[in-house]
C-alpha cells in the first residue's frame, strides 16, 4: 500500500514521540508498504495557534495530494487526526492534554479555557469519522472513552533496538532515565534519596526544563552524595546504565506509555512505578515484576531498601518483567498487521 503517516513537528523537541514515528515508517517500509511523513509544525502556546493547525488539518484532503493517490492514513497526533481521508486509521499517542486531565481552572488562563471545548468537539468529531482507532496504550484508550465517548484498541510497540537490552553485575544504584520535566516526577526521587537506610544512589538520566531546578534541589537537601544528575547519554551508554542498575524507577504522573518501563523489563529490571503513574501500571504489577507505590518519598526509599536488602527478590521481579514482556506479545509485526487490516 501506498501510506501517509500524519503527525506533528515540534522544533528541537525529541524524545519518545520521535522515535514512535520512526518506528513505526520503518516497521511498514519492512512489510513492503511504500510509506511517506506529513509532519505538521506545531506549537503549544499560544492557544489560537492549537486553533489554527485543528482548521488547517481539518480542510485538508489526503485522497490524493497533487494527483498522487493514497491508499490510507494513519495519523499518530492531534490534530492531524482531523485531516480527512477515506481509509484514515487513528493510532493515538495521545490527545491534547492541556485541554483534557492536566487542565486546572484554578490555574488556566481564559485562552485556554476558552480553547479547551473546541479541541474537545474536535477530537470527538474528526475521530469518529476514522475507520480504525487505536491507542498507544490503555490508558490513552481510557481518556478517550471517557472524555470523547470513543472506543480505540490499546496497541503497544516494542522501544527502539528492544533486542540490543541485557542484564549485568547489579551496581547499587537506581536508574532514573527520562526527560527531566516536571510531570515524570524526578522530584520524588530527590527527597526520597534523604530517607534512604541502603547505600544505594539515584543516577538521573536526561535534560530538560527541570534540570537547573533539580540541580538546586538536590543542593538544597544536601544528597549531591545519593542523586547524580548525569546528563544526555547515548543509547550505548543507556543500556549499560539498565543492565548494571539495582533496579529503575519511572513514576511519572499518568504516563501514556512509557518506554522506560519496557526498557527495564528487558533488562531483567524491577520497576518501581505509582500508583497514579498510568501507563506503566499495564505491565508493572506490585510484588510481582516490580513495585508500585503512593508517589511519596518515604514510600519511594522503602521500595530501593527493599531491593537493595533482598537481591534475590530483586532478581526474581526483574526476570519476570522479561517474562511479561515477552507474554504480551509485543512487536512490530502485530503493530502493522493491524493498522493494515
Amino acid at each position: 500500500m501506498r501510506i501517509l503517516l500524519t503527525a506533528t513537528h515540534v522544533p528541537f523537541m525529541h524524545g519518545g514521540a520521535e522515535r514512535h514515528i520512526q518506528g513505526t515508517a520503518d516497521a511498514l517500509r519492512a512489510a513492503g508498504h511504500a510509506v511517506e511523513t506529513v509532519r505538521v509544525p506545531f506549537r503549544f502556546s499560544p492557544e489560537a495557534d492549537v486553533a489554527r493547525v485543528m482548521e488547517f488539518c481539518e480542510g485538508t484532503d489526503l485522497n490524493a495530494p497533487n494527483g498522487q493517490s493514497v491508499d490510507r492514513v494513519i495519523s499518530l497526533q492531534f490534530p492531524t487526526w482531523g485531516m480527512r481521508h477515506d481509509e484514515h486509521v487513528a493510532w493515538i499517542m495521545h490527545q491534547h492534554r492541556a485541554a483534557y486531565e492536566l487542565y486546572d481552572p484554578a490555574t488556566a488562563g481564559r485562552d485556554l479555557t476558552d480553547l479547551r471545548p473546541q479541541v474537545q468537539a474536535f477530537d470527538t468529531r474528526t475521530l469518529a469519522r476514522t475507520r480504525r482507532r487505536f491507542a498507544n496504550s490503555a490508558r490513552v484508550a481510557a481518556r478517550l472513552k471517557h472524555y470523547n465517548g470513543l472506543d480505540a484498541t490499546p496497541l503497544h510497540h516494542p522501544p527502539p533496538d528492544a533486542d540490543a537490552y541485557y542484564c549485568a553485575e547489579t551496581w547499587p544504584y537506581v536508574f532514573v532515565p527520562s526527560r527531566l520535566e516536571r510531570l515524570k516526577r524526578q522530584d520524588l526521587a530527590i527527597e526520597a534519596a534523604r530517607h534512604l537506610r541502603s547505600p544505594v544512589v539515584f543516577m538521573l538520566a536526561g535534560t530538560g526544563g527541570q534540570t537547573e531546578t533539580y540541580r538546586q534541589m538536590i543542593e538544597r537537601a544536601g544528597v549531591g552524595d545519593r542523586v547524580r544528575l548525569i546528563g544526555e547519554i547515548s543509547d550505548a551508554e543507556k543500556r549499560a546504565w539498565y543492565a548494571h542498575a539495582l533496579g529503575v524507577f519511572f513514576g511519572p504522573f499518568d504516563e501514556d506509555y512509557g518506554y522506560v518501563t519496557l526498557e527495564a523489563m528487558l533488562a531483567r529490571k524491577p520497576v518501581i512505578t505509582c500508583t497514579d503513574s498510568g501507563g506503566p501500571l499495564e505491565f508493572v504489577r506490585d510484588g510481582e515484576t516490580g513495585r508500585v507505590i503512593p508517589p511519596e518519598p518515604e514510600a519511594l526509599a522503602d521500595a530501593v531498601d527493599g531491593l537493595h536488602g533482598d537481591q534475590t527478590s530483586a532478581r526474581r521481579l526483574g526476570d519476570a518483567g522479561l517474562e511479561a514482556y515477552r507474554a504480551a506479545g509485543i512487536s512490530w509485526q502485530g503493530v502493522v498487521e493491524a493498522l493494515c487490516r
